[in-house]
Formats: structure tokens, sequence, C-alpha cells
């Protein structure tokens, strides 16, 4: 049995194994590292949905696939075919990025028609990639997530230009996000790696922490109240 205080911090974190390197044996052990700690949830990448779905049954962990990183640059029908294949293969929930080259361009209405078609499909988490982006433009694609119709706005993915050195400034992305799209669950990720900056990240407006530190995170917190 996990201690009812762990388990606050362990069903905040979507465990994450997005290694394009990864085998199956990985997966397979980061399902079961999600199973044995009670992570919110597994993401992963499309090829290993399937697989996850049915290492995670009978677990409340849910499976989570990313979708078109790092820039979300994919034609639409793309993007919504591997969404629709994700789901059919027992995805509970989608992390897609937000095309962030149309943000920077302002293509506001392509945007909208590309995830309000998507978050149909299954409860969607977008991914805006916030390091790339002015703070003015963090505001704008926080209220674009909101309109389309997704449950949560997401800092960031692979390559995201704001890394552990700068989680401070990620600190300050999850402030405006969380201005600017009220009601909607808020995401950090890329480069929590202890507990310290899992707390960060919390107390600064996250419901949701993504990374691929998550075991490393719930034992920096199990020796911390073990000590108290």
């Amino acid at each position: 049995m996990i201690d009812e205080r762990v388990l606050a911090v362990s069903q905040k974190i979507d465990h994450t194994n997005i290694r394009k390197t990864s085998t199956q044996e990985d997966i397979i052990k980061s399902c079961q590292e999600a199973k044995e700690y009670k992570f919110r949830g597994l993401d992963v990448r499309p090829e290993w949905v399937s697989l996850v779905k049915r290492e995670l049954e009978g677990s409340d962990t849910k499976t989570i696939v990313l979708i078109d990183p790092p820039l979300g640059i994919s034609p639409h029908e793309e993007r919504l075919k591997i969404c629709h294949k994700a789901k059919e293969d027992g995805a509970d929930e989608l992390d897609v990025v937000m095309n962030i080259v149309d943000l920077k361009y302002e293509r506001y209405e392509k945007i909208l028609d590309d995830l309000r078609e998507i978050c149909q499909i299954a409860p969607t988490k977008v991914i805006i990639g916030s390091g790339y982006l002015t703070d003015e433009e963090i505001a704008k694609a926080s209220q674009l997530v909101k309109e389309a119709g997704a449950i949560c706005v997401k800092t960031a993915t692979e390559k995201d230009p704001v890394g552990h050195e700068r989680l401070r400034e990620k600190a300050r992305h999850l402030k405006i996000m969380r201005e600017n799209a009220p009601g909607l669950l808020i995401k950090a990720a890329v480069g929590i790696r202890n507990y310290d900056d899992f707390k960060l990240m919390v107390d600064s407006g996250a419901d949701i922490i993504g990374t691929s530190s998550g075991v490393q995170i719930v034992k920096d917190f199990m020796a911390r109240i073990s000590s108290d």
C-alpha cells in the first residue's frame, strides 16, 4: 500500500517514455513502473499504444500518446489519422503538439480547425511549445487551446529550449497559461528531474507533471517524509 502522501505526488505525474530508441522491453519496464508507483498516466509514441494498453490493464494509469512532436507541423489529415489510430489502439488521452509555425504566423483559424477535430476524438492535452514563444504568444496559444475544446494546455515536449537549467522561466510560463486558459488543466514537462523541480512546477500552477524521472521524483519525496 502506497502512503497517501506519496499518492498525492505520483498521481500528478504522467510517466514518460518517448525515446525513439526505446525497445519493447524498455516500454514494458515503464509500464511496470507506472503500475508500481500508480502514476497518473504513461506517455509514449504511437507505435507503443496497444502494448501499453495491454500492460496497464487492471490499473488506473492512463495510456497517453504523444502526437506530432516537436513542432506539430504534419498535415491536418495525417494528424487526424494518427489520432484515430491511437484511439483505436487504446489511448485514453492524446498529447498533441499545436502547429507552432502556424501560431508564429498568426494562422489562428487554421489552428482551431485542426485542434477542434482532434479534440473530438479523445480527451486532448495540447502542447504549445512555450519555450519557443513570447509571453504574448503563450497567452494566445493558451486561449486557442481552451477555445478548441481541449482538457489541458501543456508547456512542451522533446527539444524544448527551456530545459532543466531554466525551470524558473517555465514556472513563469505556467502562470501565463493559467491566466489565459481558466478551467483547463495545466501540464508542465521537460527538465523536471527531482522533487524540488516537481514542487516548483506544482507551486507555479501545474496540475500534471510530464517527466521520464517520475520514479526518481517519488523516491526523493519518500526519502524526505521518511526522515520527518
